[in-house]
């Protein structure tokens, strides 16, 4: 097993580092946070320069490589010190160019190359429809031609900057029954859109909306990827997300661990360094396993992606473990750092803060107990009748 970074990963890891050094200092990342979002030129640079290019396919003028590699491009992203929107920006694209038409993909990639950003984002979630998906009521109904969309969309990520929305629809019926869903495009300005910003607690930086569509109409050429297929869709979209948000959260709490010990390697107190004190040490030994465990997990997952592998269990674990794992890891570090951390003169604070949300974000990680409990145990199953199996996975 090689662990190793290979030259041409560690010539991106290092591209980023100083691109990062360049655009996004902390006086930049902080006025994303307090201007809830990031400025357009940082956003158009990373796509002009190329590295927000990196995953798409070369007939959409991308640069392809494996999923190992891309949560290593969002990992470094994020260690400038925030949770840059530039990743799921990706996640966006990531989905236009694999469910696109040949219009839709070439639309999208045009808009994302001359604005920095895609022009949709993702409307999922609903009031009384968080995890449990099959409850959401909005629905898409076909009359004279065209589709008539009706509903309320919640934590909505971006909503309110973005130029239109990927809504998922239930086809025709709302109730929990109806597994027929689909995805359609529909612009911010329609007649009938209606968007009211919400405030939350981290994260700043990629608002949240509640998204009303009242009787908005669109064409049926609107449809993204099949339909009826949308959950399916949905469900493909989950597990790389998770690998995405994973990618996201490891690269700000290792922003933290770097301050944390700036820190404590400068710190006096007692007439010594507290870097001598064993509950001090203790705290940076902590931090450094929840790291160092949370980047094996997701490069192994992203590895079983890449030899098509299943990873619906790993990915779940994946955020299961992580996302508490690399809150604490950012809490620690505020602990190390004391009353300046829980201020805003340092950027721990905020870095604790946007990790808490990936707890909830992208499924909570009591569903991922609920995903990933079911699935070992099939497994195990399995393994029963098979005693070779499990070396297989």
């Amino acid at each position: 097993m090689d662990f190793s970074y290979s030259q041409q990963q560690l010539e991106i890891k290092r591209g980023i580092r100083e691109w990062g050094k360049k655009h996004l200092t902390e006086e930049a990342i902080a006025a994303g946070y307090k201007n809830r979002g990031i400025a357009p030129e940082i956003a158009k640079a990373w796509v002009d320069d190329g590295w927000g290019m990196y995953g798409l396919p070369e007939e959409c003028g991308g640069k392809p490589v494996d999923h190992q590699t891309m949560a290593m491009i969002i990992e470094e992203l994020n260690h400038c010190g925030g949770n840059i929107p530039m990743a799921p920006n990706l996640l966006i694209m990531f989905d236009m160019v694999e469910f696109g038409t040949p219009e839709q993909i070439q639309y999208a990639v045009d808009y994302y190359k001359e604005n920095g950003y895609p022009p949709y984002c993702l409307a999922i979630s609903e009031p009384e429809a968080g995890s449990a998906n099959q409850y959401m009521t909005t629905t898409a109904t076909k009359k004279d031609g065209k589709i008539h969309i009706n509903g309320t969309k919640t934590w909505v990520t971006s909503g309110e900057n973005s130029d239109g929305f990927i809504v998922v629809c239930k086809n025709e019926d709302p109730s929990p029954e109806n597994k027929q869903m689909s995805m359609y495009l529909v612009p911010a300005n329609a007649k009938g859109v209606t968007i009211e910003p919400l405030n939350k607690i981290g994260m700043q930086i990629m608002p949240f909306s509640k998204v009303i569509f009242d009787d908005v109409v669109v064409d049926e050429s609107a449809l993204l990827g099949i339909e009826g297929k949308g959950f399916l869709q949905l469900m493909k979209n989950f597990e790389w997300e998770r690998c995405v948000l994973l990618a996201e959260l490891l690269g700000e709490a290792q922003a933290a661990m770097d301050d944390a010990c700036a820190w404590t390697n400068e710190r006096q107190q007692f007439g010594k360094g507290i870097k001598t004190f064993q509950l001090v040490q203790e705290h940076i030994v902590e931090m450094q396993i929840e790291l160092t465990n949370t980047r094996n997990f997701l490069y192994r997952t992203c590895w079983k992606m890449d030899n098509g592998i299943p990873v619906n269990n790993d990915a779940a674990m994946l955020k299961r473990y992580g996302a508490p794992a690399l809150t604490d890891c950012c809490s620690r570090a505020l602990q190390l750092m004391g009353g300046l951390g829980f201020t805003d003169e340092t950027r721990v604070s905020r870095l604790m803060l946007d990790c808490r949300g990936f707890q909830i974000g992208g499924g909570t990680v009591e569903i991922m107990v609920h995903i990933s409990g079911r699935g070992i145990l099939k497994e195990y199953a399995k393994a029963a009748e098979d005693p070779d199996y499990l070396w297989t996975i």
